[in-house]
């Protein structure tokens, strides 16, 4: 345990500091703390489309307005605490076709049962390239502590996030160009194999300076999720602008299949 410890304290420190945003309309997802079980694999497809987006190119970046988003997650649980996802996001817009965007890792370590908790508590790591036409910042790295907690029907979530980048215009600029990503969730079991709930996504500022209102992201996104079976889940939501500038109407879906080996 100390290992792993060891590790999530060197990916949360060491990284050099603005960023590639991991979830941008690829992989909208407010995780919970729980890791996958040692020994188990879980495939996941994120299948997004931005109803209502960007329609210029800016700086280079590819529209967004219409894209589909196809992402393939692969997690794997190495053991109780730690697991370690792998992504292939790719994207299909409008006159483009269909095209690879990029690849990353995320390293994930959760706080273990005997602490004793009285919430759940983890830290995930994602990093890797994308193409300058998708992102501007190339090469990125996002830091996502994980708290969450149930209590009877009701569950919460929250996913304080901060990305900056490591390649691009924004690169070495400290904390300035450490963007703040809060995501939280609220949900209500309704049956054993139903929960609905609400999701939040926002993007304020840097660390250094919260962006003019006007400048902000803030999206709500209804939502529900199946536990189809111990090895089928899925997710799904409609994402709307309640605040601020950027992409809206955005429908998102997630299905995923664990195996154990």
């Amino acid at each position: 345990m100390k290992s792993v410890l060891a590790l999530a304290a060197t990916l949360l420190f060491v990284a050099p500091g603005p960023m590639l945003r991991a979830q941008e309309n690829y992989e909208i997802q407010v995780y919970p703390s729980q890791t996958a079980e040692k020994g188990t694999t879980l495939f996941e497809l994120h299948s997004n489309f931005t109803g209502t987006g960007r329609r210029v190119n800016l700086n280079g970046v590819l529209p967004s307005n219409g894209a589909i988003h196809e992402t393939l997650e692969i997690t794997h649980g190495f053991n109780e605490i730690f697991e370690v996802g792998f992504y292939m996001f790719t994207n299909v817009a409008p006159g483009e076709g269909w095209q690879f965007v990029g690849s990353h890792l995320r390293p994930r370590v959760r706080a273990p049962e005997s602490w004793k908790l009285p919430v759940g508590l983890s830290l995930s790591t994602e990093f890797g390239p994308t193409g300058r036409k998708f992102d501007a910042s190339e090469f990125g790295i996002e830091v996502r502590p994980i708290i969450d907690q149930t209590i009877g029907r009701f569950y919460w979530a929250l996913n304080p996030a901060v990305g900056w980048s490591l390649k691009g215009p924004d690169a070495g600029t400290g904390v300035h160009g450490m963007n703040f990503s809060p995501a939280a969730k609220l949900g209500w079991q309704v049956s054993h194999k139903l929960q609905a709930g609400i999701e939040y996504y926002g993007t304020t500022g840097s660390l250094a300076r919260l962006s003019p209102s006007g400048e902000q992201s803030h999206l709500v996104y209804p939502s529900i999720d199946l536990l189809l079976s111990p090895d089928w889940e899925f997710n799904a939501g409609y994402g709307v602008l309640v605040s601020g500038t950027g992409d809206r109407n955005i429908f998102k879906m997630i299905l995923g299949r664990r195996f154990g080996w």
